[in-house]
């Protein structure tokens, strides 16, 4: 078998939207009904506490949506794809919950701060996880990678002025260690000429 000798890579273009899949098991005309008159598309006994996170992030500038479904659907990306549709439709930053798997879209947050805001959101309920979320994408926490990059560079300049040192010291290493087998020939094994 023998391996290609080259690959062509051609951009995908298209004129058309972007295709969006909703999960099967969601309205969409009750979820984007529930949005636009409170913020909030859940079950009843989540949205009074993910009302008054809605609240609380738009007091502080960010105009939320949470969507949470009582199931996960086929794959994790459906909710990203719902959050899409929803944000496309409404506006804002859009956050959409399933038991396991959680999806966003934004019109004014970038995608890096979504999806790091999501890595580290899940809580012990949908009103802690999309409290979480928004506090997260207003006030993102430390920069690892940086901090990261930081110690990876002091850790390579601590290596290279050790070595440095190192080589600087292994002539004189090898100087007195000639100095010394000259000795041992003039003196002899017993310390006597």
């Amino acid at each position: 078998m023998s391996a290609p000798t080259h690959l062509v890579f051609t951009p995908l273009q298209s004129s058309q939207p972007l295709h969006v899949e909703v999960p099967s098991t969601v309205d969409l005309d009750d979820v984007l009904a529930d949005v636009a008159q409170s913020g909030v598309s859940a079950p009843a006994g989540d949205v009074a506490a993910l009302t008054a996170v809605v609240a609380d992030a738009r007091e502080r500038g960010i105009d939320l949506s949470v969507v949470v479904l009582d199931e996960n659907p086929g794959r994790d990306t459906d909710l990203r794809d719902l959050a899409t549709t929803v944000g496309e439709t409404e506006g804002g930053t859009v956050l959409v919950l399933s038991p396991n798997w959680m999806g966003s879209y934004s019109d004014s947050v970038s995608r890096v701060q979504l999806e790091t805001a999501q890595d580290i959101a899940f809580g012990d309920s949908a009103a802690s996880t999309a409290d979480r979320f928004s506090h997260e994408i207003v006030e993102p926490g430390p920069p690892w990678a940086l901090y990261t990059v930081l110690l990876v560079a002091i850790v390579a300049i601590i290596a290279a002025v050790t070595f440095v040192a190192k080589w600087r010291r292994e002539p004189e290493t090898e100087q007195s260690g000639h100095v010394e087998s000259s000795v041992q020939r003039t003196v002899g094994p017993t310390g006597s000429a």
